[in-house]
This record gives C-alpha cells, structure tokens and sequence, in this order.
C-alpha cells in the first residue's frame, strides 16, 4: 500500500512539472519557388516526433503544443525537391512564424513528362479537337484522375463529366482565351511552347478561381510573367509518328537584373511530310517573348507577346467499306501532285497576341491587376470546289448556268464496289471489282486529272471547273479587364474582375488555285435560276482569279461585359465560397454581299442586332474532418449567351437569326470525398449536370424530303436544332497507393452517362425554300451524346529510381461510344412522304431497328512511359518516351450517320445492302505511336 502511495505521489507530480514545461508553436506558408503560387497537400513534419500534417489549399501549416526549442522540419511535396530547416526558437513569446517557404520543382527525375506536346496531337478542327484542347488543359493538374485523363484517355476522345471545351474557361495572365465564335480555346495559338506555358494555376470543374467566374468544365489560367521562370536554358528535341515527326525547342530567361528587369523568350517548329494519317502535312514556328519590369515593391509591368502558325493537312473520315479496303491510316483528302503529297484540306492558324499587365499590390492583403490583351490574324480551311460553270443562251433569249465537275474525292459514294452493287436485282460485279481494284490501287486525289479538265475547258473557250479555295476568317479582338484581390481577415477573402472585349471579323472565301485555269464564275452551280445562283447581285457573273474573295463575304460585330464577385471563406475545418457572375453579349452581322437567293437586306447591310445578358452563381463547401479525409459540396446555376455560330442560322449567306433564340441554362451539383494519407490518395466524385436551350446548326445535303412543294425531294439545306436539352451523370474515382518509397499503384475509373432529355425542336433552311421548314419536334429522348467513351477505367503503377530514372505502365478500358445521329430522321419526316402522308409501307418495329443508336465495340489501350535524367557539373540531361497503344488496337473514337436518308423508304433501302452507300463514317484512334525527347538544361 505504501508503494503505491509513493507511485501516486511520484506520478502527480512529475505530471504537474511536464504541464509547466513551456510549449511553441510553429507556422509558415509553402510557396512555388518560380511561380509563388501556394502549395497545397505538402507533407511537414518534425524530424524525431510524432508531429506531421499536410498544408492547406492556401499553403499553410501550424504546430502547437512543441516542447523541444531546437527541432528540424522536413517538408516533402510530389515533383519539389525535399527541403530540411533546422529551427531554434528563441523568442519570449513562443511563437515562430517562418512566412514563406519555398519550394524548388525537380530538375532532374522531373515528372512533369505529360507535358510532351499532347495538345499537339493531330490538331483536328471541331469535334476532333475535342480530346487535344482537354488534355491540354487538364495536364496541369496533379490529381492523378485528371492527369490520366489528359494522358491516357485523351486520344480516345474522351471529355471529362461529357463536356465540349467550351464548357472550360482558358484564360491568358486572367484574359480569356475562349472564342466568341465557338466559345471553345484555340490551342494551337500556343501549340510548341510548353516550356513557357507551365507555369498554371487549375481549378477543377465549379471549384472557385481567383481570376474568373468559370463554367462548369473548370478554370485554367497561364500565367506568362518574366520573372516567374527560373534563370537558365534549355534546348530539346522530339521525334514522333502521331501529328509531326520532329521538333526542335529552345528558351531562355534571364531572371531578375540589378536594375529589375526580366525576360523570357522560346521559340519551336515541328514539321512533317505527313504524320501517323496518310498525306497530312504538318509545319509550325511558334515564337514567345516575355518582359517585366519591377518597378517598386507596389508596382510592375509585364508585356507578353506569343506568335504560333500552324498549318496542316486534315485527315478524313471513312466509312466501314473504305476502312476494309484500305486501313486507320487511310486519309481521302490528298493525292500525289509530280511526285510530292498535296492535301486539299490545309488548316491554318495565326493569331499573335500581345498583352500588357499591370500588377499594384498595396500590401498582402490588396491587389489589383489590369490588362490590355490585342489578338489580331486569320483561320483558314482549305478545300476543292468543283462547281465551275459557263452562262449559255436559250434559244427564248434567256441564259442558263451549265458546267459543274465530278466530285474529285475518291470516296465519293459513286466511285467505290458498293456504288454498283446497289441493286441487289442486278449488281454490276464487273465494275464493282474495277472500282475495287481502282481504289486499292490508288484511292487518291488525281490533281493531274483537275489540271487537264481546266485546261480543255479554257481551250474550248470556258471557265475553270474545279479550283481550290478556302474559307477565312480574319480577326482583331481587343480585351481589357481587372482583377481584385482584397483580403478582409485571416478568414475571409474577396476577389472579383470587370472584362470588356470587342470582336471584329471578316468572313469570306478566296481562290488560292485555280488549277491551270485562268478565271472561275462566281455563281452557284445549284442555283435554281441564275439570278438565285447569283454569290453577289452587285456584281452579277463575277469572273474571280487567284488571290480573290468569292462565294460568300461578311463582318461580325460582337461585343462581350462579364464580371464576377466572390468571397472566400477558410478556417481550420471548412472552406467555402460563393461567386457571382454576369455577363452582356451584343452580336451584329454585316453583309457585303447581296445573295441571289436572299436579295435585298436578307443578306446584304447590317442584320438585325441581338442581345443576350447572362446571370451566374455558383458555390461551394470543403469540410476537412481531418487533414486526410475531407468533404465537398459544389452546386451552380447560372444562363450564358449562345455562340456566334449557333445564333445565326446560315451567317455566311444571309441574315437570318435562328427562330426563338435563347439563352443557354447550366445547373450543376457535384459532391466529393478526399483520402490524403502518405501511402494512399483517393478521390471519390458523384456530379450531375443539366445543359438546357442549346442550339446547334448542321449543314448537309438530304434525299427524302417532305414539304419542299417542288417535284424534287432533295435539297442542300442548314439543320437548326433548338430547346435542346442535355443531362450528364456520374461517378469519378481515382487513387494511387505507395507499395515502396519508390513504387506507386494507381487507378482510375469514370463511369457516366450523358444523354438527350427532351425532344428539341427542327427546322430546316435552304436557297429554294422561300420559308423554313418546320418538322416540330424530333425524338432524340434519351438518345446518347456522342463524344468519346462514357464510361473509361484504369489501372498502372509509376516507378521513381532514387537515381533519377523512371517508368510507369496504364491498361485503359473504354466502353459506352456511341455514333452521333440525324435528327433529321427522328422527325415526323421520316415516315411520311413527300404529300406528306405516311408511307403505306411504314413499319414501327422495322423502323425502331433502322434507329437504333450504334455503340462502338469497347476496347483495351496499353500504353508505357519511361525516362532519364542525368546531371553532369551544372548541366542537366533529360530523356523521355512513351509509346501508346502498345498492342496496335483498332478502335473507333467517334462517328456520324449520315444525314443523306432522310425518310424511312431511302433508309430502309441503303441499310439493307451488305455496304450501305450513306452508312455512318467514322474516326479511328491512332495505332501503336511513340513520342521521343531529349533536352539540355543548364
């Protein structure tokens, strides 16, 4: 009993001398080195303790309750060199702030490779750029869902939660780069210059921004300010089979001078006869400069100027008859011309930017930074016309169009077997084989043949037949706006920005080559009269050369305010906020045209101008219940004027604004779970998402029309699809688990769902109606989106040698692709005929069967990635490869129905021969392909 007394005695008091020991507390701020943004989930803990903890999303860390003065932290972050700082705490308070930590990024074993030209993977124009624009904007995030996503899903087509780019905000030093046309970020104004473009700051889907209110797809900003690049060169080179063959790269940066100055300048090209595709041509010179000036510790000035031109060849899609003759690789747009390839389809880009910041910073917690963005150059899509005709007389006096050539594409339905064994009552197997052997032989565009119908044209005293034109468009945009940042307390924040930009462009085509000809007659093969054919009733029966503008010629005026505001709120266990956006859109269209078939002000002057105003909020919870286990909520709502393109229902010919146009609405919600732990990163999201009132304009010629009131059932007319109304759902998960110190296994898995949730309204347009067309609704209800692969999985491992070599592995899965279909022929159209009445043969089962949605054959990708890193003295040698799709798989990563078949009849017909004539075309995915780069650093 008295020892126990005695241990109590002993206890009690040794407890009341440890409670009187003094304890510290520690604090600091982790930072990037070059570009000072906040590093969030960086490991800091106490060497010889039990102390450990993972910043915040502001950078911050906070010890209490130490006991030790003299103690050494240890700060760890993926990609930053580690960092040891011995501490002896020695003021009378207890208390150390440290401020700010900075943190240097890897130069050698630097895993940063998914920055390897992905968004210069076969630059395809609108829907094929898809895949390369959201890789590009998602390979700044460390999340290892959306790093695979912009890795290994991409050349799939896949679009994160189903959203098109234009769901996704780009933004240039806080400028967006988002087209008014389109709504989407052209990449290529940037394509070659990823070492200057790194610098990035991402936030995920409705997370906030500090520059931007944002869309539902997420916020990316580059920020390209002279003194955030570290000082030094580097010079790389790459080789690859997939877009280019080779590309030369070299930057520098000065850092800051004795007299505050700093500048940064990278110049690239990439070049190819023709990449993975057949005949596509590929050439690119891109050039940056950048210059700041520090002026005090309030003020500084930085100018940005960025230059890319990117020309290329477009490849083609095929139907399933052309891919079995030929292969993946097979491209319809080029043919050889003495010897060297020439495509007909070239895509050029060039639009410099030139942008001037201004940065005023009063203290830490207020700062203001305006910016005066100009973007000046052209877009432009090449292509074969061969509508070339001559005027005649009729024996009444009157003058009629004739002429006109073949199509020269050599997938023209007319020229493959299927053409001639159309009739299954008597197919012509002598010329279907002819035609097969004439494809697989060549298959190409014969340019001589062009040449020599020009030619014996002119000699008969004609116009040319075929020529190559293109479609431009020239820019000048002018942007300015401000951002706010204003820090109220050590809880509370608020940012916000005012944006104006004015858009002025001219649209037009223009011979480029006329093929030996000397003079091409400006009028529409089509036209129903000559007056009707007429391109401009101001010049009637124009003869146009090389280097003139033709066919079509109009201004667009569009004027676009926005703004948000937005508040902040952190503490230790919640994060939230709330924005607040508007925005006001003007559009005007200028015709310098007066078309034949929509004389007077319906095509020529000014249009009528139209207004939209948008509204947005958008919100947000984190709760940390830990610092490893956290919980967000993300909710928003907001309306958004629709593009140029979709507001205008043929804006190259006339002035028509599309019927009952509306504003597009978004509501979004999506919840998340958050797993930090130093051997396992999980990420668990649930979204929803509601796009309503969209518009969507197609162009195509069609067979089986009703209404048109003429002895005709055909016409090439412009599908104006509105009220359309989409829902996309479902789950994200990712995760990687650290086996070894140096060995990672990671996972991911996207399973969505997007599809139609209503029946949008249709109606057609065309030079021979003299009204639209209405069809009233067509049931597209629970029809897919198209668009890549809905649902897509993961699975690999990362190994980082302690001696700076690495490799990793990813088995991807992909299912749920489906053809995008023809409105048209999910319309009361579709089974009536041209009186309008139902056809006698209709049959609803047989017609459920011919419109059913194809889904693409799910498929297995294997790509590996590897590289080195050496240093030698104070130089740095990197080496990098990847190939992808390493069991040469075939696959589909989008396609179309044709629109030709409009009606049950002619469908019917086509879908019941071995190769229909107007079956679906579709896009195949790469086979195996490599990318391999070399860098010196010093």
């Amino acid at each position: 009993m008295k020892k126990v007394f005695v241990f109590i005695i002993v206890y009690s008091l040794s407890t009341n001398i440890l409670n009187c020991q003094i304890s510290y507390m520690v604090r600091g701020k982790i930072i990037d080195e070059v570009s000072e943004t906040e590093l969030q989930g960086a490991q800091v803990l106490i060497l010889d303790s039990t102390f450990k903890m993972f910043t915040d999303s502001n950078g911050n860390f906070e010890f209490t309750d130490i006991i030790k003065k003299n103690i050494v932290l240890k700060i760890t972050l993926e990609g930053y060199e580690l960092k040891k700082i011995p501490i002896t705490i020695q003021n009378n308070s207890g208390k150390l702030d440290l401020k700010v930590i900075r943190l240097v990024k890897k130069t050698i074993g630097d895993n940063n490779y998914g920055l390897i030209e992905l968004s210069d993977q076969e630059l395809q124009d609108d829907e094929k750029a898809e895949s390369n624009i959201i890789s590009g904007f998602l390979v700044s995030s460390k999340d290892v869902f959306l790093k695979t996503v912009a890795y290994d899903f991409s050349p799939t087509f896949f679009r994160p939660r189903s959203l098109g780019s234009e769901q996704r905000n780009i933004l240039l030093n806080g400028v967006s780069m988002n087209k008014i046309h389109n709504g989407r970020p052209q990449w290529s104004n940037w394509g070659g210059l990823n070492d200057v473009m790194r610098n990035q700051e991402f936030s995920a889907n409705m997370f906030p921004s500090t520059v931007s209110f944002g869309r539902i797809g997420g916020t990316l900003n580059i920020t390209t300010l002279g003194a955030n690049y570290r000082k030094g060169a580097k010079i790389s080179y790459a080789m690859s089979n997939r877009s280019y063959k080779g590309r030369i790269m070299a930057s520098y940066s000065s850092g800051y001078s004795n007299k505050d100055w700093a500048y940064t300048i990278s110049v690239s090209k990439r070049f190819a006869n023709q990449g993975f595709r057949e005949g596509t041509p590929y050439n690119a010179n891109s050039f940056f400069a950048s210059v700041e000036k520090r002026i005090n510790d309030k003020n500084k000035l930085n100018f940005t100027a960025v230059y890319a031109h990117n020309s290329r060849g477009k490849s083609s899609s095929i139907t399933q008859e052309v891919f079995n003759l030929k292969s993946i690789k097979y491209n319809s747009y080029w043919g050889n011309q003495e010897d060297k390839i020439r495509n007909s389809r070239i895509r050029t880009i060039e639009e410099p930017i030139f942008q001037l910041n201004y940065f005023w910073r009063k203290n830490s917690n207020i700062s203001i930074q305006t910016n005066i963005t100009y973007q000046i150059g052209f877009v432009s899509n090449s292509r074969i016309d061969y509508g070339g005709t001559r005027i005649t007389s009729n024996g009444d006096g009157s003058q009629s169009i004739v002429g006109g050539g073949l199509n020269p594409d050599p997938t023209y339905y007319q020229k493959l077997p299927s053409y001639f064994l159309r009739n299954s009552d008597n197919p012509d197997y002598t010329e279907a084989y002819l035609a097969q052997q004439k494809f697989l032989e060549d298959g190409q565009i014969n340019w001589l043949s062009l040449y020599n119908a020009n030619r014996n044209m002119e000699e008969q005293g004609g116009n040319t037949v075929y020529a190559l034109y293109e479609d431009r468009k020239d820019d000048k945009q002018l942007s300015l706006n401000s951002i706010l940042y204003l820090k109220l307390n050590n809880n509370f924040s608020l940012n916000g920005s005012v944006g104006y930009r004015t858009l002025n462009s001219e649209n037009y085509a223009k011979i480029i080559d006329l093929l030996g000809g000397v003079r091409f007659l400006d009028v529409d093969v089509y036209g129903d009269n000559l007056e009707q054919a007429q391109s401009d009733l101001q010049n009637p029966n124009r003869l146009v050369g090389e280097g003139q503008k033709y066919k079509y010629n109009y201004n667009l005026k569009a004027i676009v305010i926005d703004g948000f505001l937005q508040s902040q709120y952190i503490s230790k266990r919640i994060e939230a906020f709330l924005s607040l956006g508007l925005s006001s859109s003007k559009y005007l269209r200028t015709g310098l045209y007066e078309n034949g078939a929509y004389p007077g002000s319906e095509s020529l002057g000014k249009s009528e101008a139209i207004f939209f105003t948008g509204y947005g909020t958008k919100g947000g919870l984190t709760y940390k219940l830990s610092g490893r286990h956290l919980f967000t909520l993300n909710a928003a709502h907001f309306t958004q004027a629709p593009t140029t393109n979709n507001t205008f229902s043929n804006i190259r010919e006339n002035n028509d604004i599309v019927f009952d146009i509306k504003k597009e609405i978004i509501s979004a919600m999506d919840v998340g779970y958050f797993l930090r732990h130093p051997k396992i990163n999980l990420k668990i999201n649930a979204y929803w998402i509601k796009q309503e009132d969209n518009t969507h304009i197609s162009f195509y010629f069609a067979d089986g029309l009703s209404g048109l009131n003429t002895a005709e059932n055909t016409a090439f007319v412009q599908e104006i699809l509105t009220d359309i109304d989409r829902e996309n759902m479902g789950i994200e998960l990712g995760f990687d688990v650290r086996i070894l110190p140096s060995l990672k296994l990671k996972g991911v898995a996207a399973i969505g769902q997007s599809v139609y949730n209503n029946n949008p309204n249709l109606y057609l347009t065309s030079d021979g109606l003299t009204e639209p067309l209405s069809y009233g609704r067509t049931n597209l209800k629970n029809y897919f989106i198209a668009g890549g692969p809905q649902r897509a999985y993961s699975l690999g491992f990362e190994y980082n040698d302690p001696k700076y070599w690495w490799f990793g592995a990813t088995t991807n899965y992909f299912s749920n692709a489906y053809v995008n279909i023809a409105p048209i022929t999910r319309t009361a159209n579709f089974y009536t005929d041209t009186e309008g009445l139902p056809f006698n043969n209709y049959d609803p089962d047989i017609a459920k069967v011919l419109l059913r949605q194809q889904v693409f054959d799910p498929y297995f990708l294997v790509n590996v990635v590897g590289g080195k890193s050496w240093k030698i003295k104070q130089y740095y040698i990197g080496f990098f490869a990847n190939v992808s799709n390493l069991l040469n798989t075939i696959y589909k990563t989008g396609g179309y129905e044709q629109s030709r078949n409009a009606n049950y009849e002619t469908l019917l017909e086509d879908k019941s021969r071995d190769f229909p004539l107007f079956g679906p075309k579709y896009w195949f995915g790469y086979g195996t392909s490599f990318y391999v780069s070399v860098n010196f650093r010093l």
